[in-house]
């Protein structure tokens, strides 16, 4: 069974889109060799297949048009009614690194690792690479991120990870393989977009930062503690945590099996949910998540490190009842699997060793990702002269939630480019504010 099928596709972190062409009409073939503009060109190291083209716009308002984006790997990611900065012409390049799988349809390129880098013509000397939530792709955080980045004179690059839809699992020949090519391919693509950025503008960028939700906020964890000469910093927002007590696969099995039974009047499974990490102030959209998110992501989680607890790398039952027996996921306990498995969520876990500073946004009201089971742990383990925390009052795991439960959700995205200026000053010597509990206004946040 396809999974996806049984998802709201409006307000879900994990849209899986359809492919769709580069519009040839809209673009400005690129000079040949002979021209002086040719050196305006620049060619991606590494790509095995690259297309240039230069846009009236960079941002959403023109790729939508021109055909230069996605809007479905965005969809459900901001709040009704959100605006963003537009009007930014320049250069973009889609393209792909060598790869094996291919479940990024995309252009028909049926290729993975595929990139897309935009060049602003007034650049601002700095670079953003980012990547996409959930099991999305290289154009999700278009929206969240790119246009504003783009607008403020930023280059900006963006990853489908190596990998993305509901089977990502699938590659790699060992558990983590997946996840761990999630890192590999931030690396490639920042050394790349930096060369990129050279041949573009004649010099390399002053300052690259490191952004991203959700599963894209652990890559932004992972990126600042192994490979910190890449960045000057970084944010993430309602940043999954992998360590070897904490993780999906720690908080979601007990939400699966809690839940059916509040629904059936038991109140005590209010309280195993409550001890799992899910916010008491999130509890409307329980009901949400457990449809839509919970069955999903243990999932594929799961079949990315634990394959052999089912037997069955293609998924296994949906919603198999509580005590039904092994392969069951709401029965699943990490705690009580093989060492192999152990060893394989060790491998992908964070330490919290951060080199580069760091912005964490959580929101309080996330009940896909618990805030006291990930952000408030991961504090726990940060340097705290490198880290930033700020819990935002009412935040879900993504904006798109706001319109689907107003006066209980409150849109993030606010908070997040408060945090991003406040990274920027932080890497030119300004020391943002103490770490807080904030709440956002209408459509404003001051950290």
């Amino acid at each position: 069974m396809n999974l996806t099928t049984r998802l709201a596709p409006a307000v879900l972190a994990l849209t899986v889109s359809a492919p769709f062409a580069v519009a040839p009409a809209q673009a400005t073939p690129a000079p040949s060799p002979e021209s002086n503009a040719a050196r305006f060109w620049p060619v991606v190291p590494g790509a095995v297949h690259q297309v240039k083209v230069r846009l009236g716009d960079l941002t959403t308002a023109g790729t939508v048009t021109s055909g230069h984006t996605d809007p479905a790997d965005w969809a459900g990611l901001e709040a009704p009614g959100t605006t963003r900065p537009s009007g930014v012409p320049g250069i973009q390049i889609d393209g792909y690194f060598p790869d094996t799988s291919t479940f990024n349809t995309d252009h028909g390129w049926n290729h993975d690792s595929q990139f897309v880098i935009r060049l602003p013509d007034h650049w601002n000397g700095g670079l953003v690479v980012a990547g996409p939530p959930g099991v999305r792709k290289q154009y999700a955080s278009d929206r969240i991120i790119g246009d504003r980045a783009l607008a403020q004179g930023y280059a900006y690059a963006s990853t489908d990870k190596g990998n993305s839809g509901d089977t990502l699992y699938l590659d790699g020949k060992r558990p983590g393989d997946a996840i761990m090519e999630w890192n590999q391919r931030m690396t490639q693509l920042t050394r790349a977009a930096k060369t990129v950025v050279a041949q573009r503008y004649m010099r390399r960028p002053q300052h690259t930062y490191v952004a991203g939700l959700s599963a894209a906020g652990y890559l932004v964890r992972w990126q600042l503690e192994n490979n910190p000469g890449m960045y000057d910093g970084g944010i993430d927002w309602n940043g999954l945590l992998f360590t070897p007590k904490n993780s999906l696969l720690s908080t979601l099995p007990p939400a699966l099996r809690a839940y059916p039974r509040l629904k059936a009047g038991q109140a005590s499974a209010r309280n195993e949910l409550l001890a799992a990490g899910y916010p008491a102030t999130s509890e409307p959209t329980w009901g949400w998540h457990y449809a839509n998110q919970w069955d999903f992501f243990q999932r594929v989680v799961r079949e990315e490190l634990d394959p052999s607890y089912d037997g069955d790398r293609l998924g296994g039952t949906p919603f198999c009842a509580e005590g039904t027996g092994a392969g069951c996921d709401t029965d699943y306990d990490l705690s009580k699997r093989p060492q192999s498995v152990q060893n394989a969520v060790r491998r992908v876990s964070l330490t919290g060793k951060l080199k580069r500073p760091l912005i964490t946004l959580h929101g309080t009201n996330d009940a896909l990702v618990p805030i006291t089971r990930t952000s408030d742990v991961y504090d726990d383990m940060a340097r705290p002269r490198l880290h930033r925390y700020y819990r935002i009052v009412g935040g879900a795991h993504v904006d798109g939630l706001a319109g689907a439960f107003p006066g209980v959700i409150a849109p993030m995205l606010p908070c997040f480019d408060a945090g991003f200026d406040a990274l920027v000053r932080w890497t030119h010597g300004v020391r943002p504010p103490v770490s807080a509990t904030v709440t956002p206004g209408k459509g404003t946040c001051a950290l």
